[in-house]
């Protein structure tokens, strides 16, 4: 079967690897029929070490399941699923707890570890039964592409909105990738009064306009910090998504909450230690955040997709095959795409 293998930054390839296969009697194999490339992808694009064994890349997709182990109960051959970027038990009890992305028999996707990747014509899932979503849709159907956020940039975006973003609220979204935003229509669909967007691509500021953002602010540093306390009556916003990951987005996400706020971070952190950390403590503002364990949001959110009140599967700008792949981390990497799906 074909899979990408990324081998150092910028080298992606198309390889022929060994077919997908039971392991343990607790897997499913699916094959692919829809994944998709993510901004967190772009971490190892740019900064992956030189490997002589490559990293299988990918961590989202929706599939149809080709063969079960012996003690798989919840899913069988032909079932439509979608795939968290984590795999899970669903029996431990982080699993109990809903923080499938901290159990104690899982891992995640497309990291190099024990799980291959997702930019792949098939895929052994680990933890079947408590990992797979069973979508009570066909393969085909016209849904697919929000139905595929199910697997991370929407339950990330659902997950920031953790940050104490209720009816009323101002809230701010630091970036304006996929995750931010998802974190857009997240925040709307909790009621949010006030969503304000941090971002500076066109095409991406319309489609946050058209998910809800009722104010836009493109300026970085200080005077992002500035414009924000302008929108909000000198005071700073309830709750920030921050959807990045950086030093600077964190510093912007604590200088604009209000005092008392709340931070959500979703976006990778690539700093050792939360800073403007005496800022935080002083005005009471919590932080919170993480991998997102987006098999846990799948159950609330599909009924809102399927009615078609939110429609995350818009990020998605360009649709690839898996040929095409090598290119689609360029296109993404440039900022000539917002978000890539792939169908194997």
């Amino acid at each position: 079967m074909r899979a990408t293998v990324m081998y150092s930054a910028g080298d992606v390839r198309i390889e022929n690897i060994p077919d997908a296969t039971i392991v343990h009697p607790t897997d499913a194999v699916i094959r692919i029929t829809r994944a998709c490339i993510c901004g967190s992808d772009l971490w190892p694009y740019n900064e992956l070490e030189p490997t002589e064994t490559g990293r299988r890349m990918g961590h989202e997709a929706i599939g149809v399941v080709e063969a079960v182990g012996a003690s798989v109960r919840t899913v069988k051959r032909g079932d439509v699923v979608v795939m968290p970027f984590a795999y899970s038990d669903g029996t431990c009890t982080f699993c109990d707890e809903g923080l499938q992305t901290s159990c104690i028999h899982g891992s995640f996707f497309g990291t190099g570890g024990e799980a291959g990747g997702a930019q792949a014509e098939a895929l052994r899932i680990p933890q079947a039964d408590g990992t797979l979503f069973v979508l009570p849709v066909s393969a085909d159907d016209a849904l697919m592409p929000s139905l595929l956020t199910l697997s991370d940039v929407m339950g990330t975006g659902h997950h920031a909105v953790r940050a104490k973003v209720g009816p009323g609220r101002r809230v701010a979204v630091v970036g304006d990738g996929a995750v931010g935003l998802c974190g857009v229509i997240a925040a709307r669909r909790l009621g949010a009064e006030q969503i304000i967007i941090l971002g500076r691509h066109p095409d991406r500021i319309k489609l946050a306009k058209a998910f809800g953002a009722t104010d836009v602010v493109s300026e970085r540093g200080e005077e992002a910090v500035e414009r924000v306390r302008a929108l909000t009556s000198g005071f700073g916003v309830h709750s920030v998504l921050e959807c990045v990951g950086t030093d600077q987005a964190m510093r912007t996400a604590i200088g604009i909450v209000r005092p008392g706020g709340a931070v959500g971070r979703v976006g990778v952190p690539h700093y050792d230690a939360v800073p403007a950390s005496g800022q935080m403590f002083y005005n009471n503002i919590t932080v919170s955040g993480g991998p997102a364990p987006v098999r846990a949001y799948i159950a609330e959110l599909l009924p809102d997709v399927r009615d078609g009140k939110i429609e995350p599967g818009r990020v998605f700008d360009r649709v690839i095959g898996l040929d095409q792949v090598p290119d689609g981390y360029r296109a993404m990497n440039e900022r000539e795409a917002i978000k890539v799906m792939v169908k194997p």
